[in-house]
């Protein structure tokens, strides 16, 4: 019973009480007694509603501060995906290896600030889990909680995946706009800016604009990249096996515009150049003018070792090395650092052939 319908209830019976005692009643304490009895009870209605309200009130108010601390708890578990999240605290890359030992196989390395899912520890390790990679890290450069979630709060970045077969990128935030690039399916780039349903995304050493209606922002942090055991074809020298090997241990290093050194930092062609520059084969510091030497060849009929040319409008700005099965590594962004990438995560201009054999 609302309030309102109680108080216009006392009001009726108080008046059905007066009329009784100018009815002719003489005996003023019945009459009294009636409307106190009434009053009494009303009053008590009235309490006992307005007790009700108040019960009601509070258990609402408890019910909304239990979902509210139930959000809060869920929230503060969870930090970018990870439950139990580690941060890879280094200023190259973390190695992550398939046994808790410094002995043990390389599987995969961890980049700077890159976050895992912790899954156990022992003596010293942590077991982890990050992207398609999982093993052990030495608990000696993995930051843990509060330190690994203040420090993924200040790291993390934003990135779109692509969720088309093929996505243009766009010179300007408009579908009139002209073409510099495509990228494949669950490619994932780094987004600096958004603006009316585009988001402006970071290809390597330039930027370009994408629809987000062909692919989901959302803010993540680094993940670990794969080693495998390469697999090569028939007719792969030595050299090229080698060549593939030596650049691949700098995975997880820093990227650095105009940087020559593969532990200090290095951009692009500075990356190639070294490697190359390991095995004895000198390369200019510049991508445009490395894809002036060698040999130019068809994309299907890449080596390990061969180098990929990518960039805008059809300039080169770009260049990685092929290391077999689709894939590239390359010193790719400030982000990102050097990494492994599929070879047409965008259109290459060119493929270079320089070791002949």
């Amino acid at each position: 019973m609302k309030l309102k319908t109680i108080k216009q209830l006392c009001l009726g019976l108080t008046f059905v009480g007066f009329a009784y005692f100018l009815s002719g009643t003489t005996d003023a304490t019945p009459s009294t007694t009636v409307n106190a009895g009434i009053c009494s009870i009303l009053s008590n209605c009235i309490n006992n509603q307005a007790s009700i309200s108040i019960q009601k009130q509070q258990l609402s108010a408890s019910n909304t501060a239990t979902n509210a601390n139930t959000t809060s708890s869920n929230s503060e578990s969870s930090v970018f995906g990870y439950t139990n999240l580690g941060v890879a605290n280094v200023d190259g890359s973390l190695n992550i290896r398939k046994d808790p030992s410094k002995d043990g196989e390389l599987v995969g390395k961890l980049p700077s600030n890159a976050g895992c899912e912790i899954l156990n520890s022992s003596n010293g390790w942590h077991q982890i889990q990050s992207g398609k990679v999982s093993g052990w890290v030495s608990g000696e450069f993995l930051l843990t909680g509060d330190q690994a979630k203040e420090r993924a709060l200040s790291v993390a970045v934003n990135l779109a995946k692509v969720k088309t077969q093929t996505l243009y990128v766009r010179e300007q935030p408009t579908k009139d706009s002209a073409i510099v690039s495509m990228v494949a399916n669950e490619e994932e780039l780094e987004v600096v800016a958004i603006k009316d349903g585009w988001a402006q995304v970071v290809l390597d050493a330039d930027k370009g604009w994408i629809s987000m209606d062909y692919a989901t922002v959302s803010k993540q942090l680094k993940k670990a990249s794969t080693i495998t055991e390469l697999k090569y074809g028939s007719g792969v020298s030595d050299v090229r096996v080698s060549l593939v090997q030596f650049a691949l241990q700098y995975v997880g290093n820093r990227y650095v515009w105009g940087g020559t050194s593969l532990t200090k930092g290095i951009d692009c062609s500075g990356f190639t150049m070294r490697v190359y520059e390991h095995f004895g084969i000198g390369l200019p510091h510049y991508s445009g003018a490395q894809a002036g030497r060698g040999k130019r060849i068809s994309s299907s009929s890449a080596k390990p070792g061969d180098l990929f040319f990518y960039g805008k409008g059809g300039k080169i700005n770009h260049v990685a090395i092929y290391i077999g099965n689709g894939q590239i590594v390359h010193a790719s962004s400030p982000t990102t650092g050097i990494k492994v990438s599929g070879a047409f995560y965008r259109t290459p201009i060119c493929v270079i052939r320089l070791i002949n054999d």
